[in-house]
Formats: C-alpha cells, structure tokens, sequence
C-alpha cells in the first residue's frame, strides 16, 4: 500500500498511531514548496498521545490560513456564526523552505514560539504535517486539507 493511501485510511479511520509509522509515513511524501500552502486550510489531527492533540481541541482549532510567506494564521476556529477567525493563540508564523528528515519543504515558522510545522504533499488539496517544538519529546502530526473558496467563510 503506497504512503498516501496508508495515511488517509489512518486519517479517515481515526486511529491511533506510533510516533515511528506516521515519520515513515511522512517521509515517504514529496516535499512542497511555500506557495502551495498559500490559502485557506481546514484540519485535523492524528492521535499518538500528544498532550497538543487535547489543546488544539480545547481551543476549537479548525484549521490555518497562509496568506502569504510573511502572513500566517497558525491557529483557525470558528466564532458563533461559523466564520473562520485568526486566533491569537500563539500569534502569527511565517513560511520557509527548511531541510527537514532529509528534504527541504515548506515550513511554518512560528514568529515568538520555538515551533516548526513541516509539511508534504498528500495531493493537490491534502498535506501532512508535523508539529516539531523545541522541548517537546515527540512531534504532533496533522493533516490539512484545502479549503475551496464557497468553504472557506468569512476569515478575519
């Protein structure tokens, strides 16, 4: 089974994974470049025990918005109408190309918090991240898909 359809069956199912088959997996993905990611994505993560699984929850985390290289919104929710909205939460982040488990692709850099989110390429519309933090014993991994713009709402 190739890596992508290993990955969204593990998506779609909802099952818990191991820190060493979902790096296998990420691995196995082609690297992107930072305008792929410009847009709006919405997200989902996948369950290792990662106390950030329960935060991102706890916080109605949603998805992120890449507006540009220089303008991220790391942490989407929804507010009381359905709209997306930017999260202060951890502030903004920017996007670079960083080396990364042996290729260099697109990374969200987080402006005042020692964290990276490095992603591949699932398709044209899904990508895979991991969430890597300085301090952090393993990373978090999540999934995100793009949004079309009939989906997306009202983003502020």
């Amino acid at each position: 089974m190739s890596a992508t359809n290993a990955l969204l069956e593990l998506i779609a199912g909802d099952r818990e994974s191991t820190v060493d088959a979902l790096h296998q997996l990420f691995d196995a993905l082609a690297p992107i470049d930072t305008a792929f990611m410009h847009g709006e994505w919405e997200g989902g993560v996948l369950r290792t025990g990662h106390p950030g699984e329960q935060q991102l929850a706890a916080v109605g985390w949603v998805g992120k918005s890449f507006h540009d290289d220089d303008d991220v919104d790391p942490i989407v929710t929804r507010d009381e109408g359905g709209r997306r909205v930017a999260s202060p939460i951890l502030g903004k982040a920017s996007l670079r190309l960083v080396h990364y488990r042996g290729a260099a692709t697109a990374t969200m850099i987080y402006d005042k918090h020692p964290i990276f989110d490095h992603f591949r390429k699932i398709d044209d519309d899904r990508v895979f991240g991991v969430m890597d933090r300085k301090g952090d014993r393993a990373p978090l991994f999540f999934h995100l898909r793009r949004l079309r713009p009939l989906e997306q709402g009202a983003a502020s």
